[in-house]
């Protein structure tokens, strides 16, 4: 489990300059990307859809607030389409990272754990606790993109982490759209409800999988 969470440790690092640098850069803010949306809309919808699955998709290379872009998918789209858009973005960067990881991620893992036993270590660990990691993984910013990469860096198999990663999205993208879908600027309450209730919900689910597996991570 040692050697798992080095490797987790060492691509929430890997993310986490991103975030740092979109941040320091003004990049990507909450502001702009509204701004971003407000104006595509007045062009076409579809303009808002590429936008929205551009975001998701990029934010397995640079830090995006998913859950906010989510939310505003379907206040400018509208609940389904804003789910369908979603749901396209944050697909794409899941089945993106855990491709690439599992073509290059192979060098990472031999110059960060020079010990084969301790890689079959990690691998193990991902076998057994992979799926409910994933599933839960929108506890917090980040652990998406690092339990995609992380179940290509260590071969999980394809289908297992298909299913999982459509559990984790597919409800998550409904509601948040949903939620952006009756908002308004002048009642934007239900996206504020919304985004506590799925971070709490997430939250509380990591926290039970800890207490019942006895894992540390």
């Amino acid at each position: 489990m040692k050697t798992l969470l080095k490797i987790m440790l060492v691509l929430a690092a890997i993310f986490a300059s991103t975030f740092l640098l979109a941040q320091a850069t003004g990049l990507l803010t909450i502001d702009k990307i509204e701004g971003w949306l407000g104006a595509a809309k007045t062009l076409s919808p579809l303009y808002v859809g590429g936008i929205v699955v551009a975001l998701l998709f990029a934010d397995l290379f640079i830090a995006v607030p998913t859950l906010t872009v989510t939310i505003l998918a379907g206040f400018f789209l509208g609940a389904v389409w804003g789910a369908v858009v979603a749901i396209s973005g944050l697909m794409m960067a899941g089945l993106c990272g855990y491709t690439l990881s599992s073509i290059y991620g192979e060098r990472l893992v031999k110059h960060l754990i020079r010990d084969e036993d301790q890689r079959q270590d990690a691998r193990s660990a991902i076998q057994q606790h992979g799926f409910f990691m994933i599933l839960l993984a929108r506890a917090m910013p980040i652990l998406p993109e690092v339990t995609s990469c992380l179940a290509g860096l260590t071969r999980m198999r394809f289908l297992t982490f298909v299913a999982a990663l459509a559990l984790n999205t597919i409800p998550y993208a409904i509601i948040a759209a949903y939620a952006g879908s009756v908002s308004s600027l002048n009642d934007p309450k239900p996206a504020l409800f919304t985004a506590i209730g799925l971070t709490a919900f997430f939250w509380i689910s990591w926290f039970v999988y800890k207490r019942r597996t006895k894992t540390r991570l």
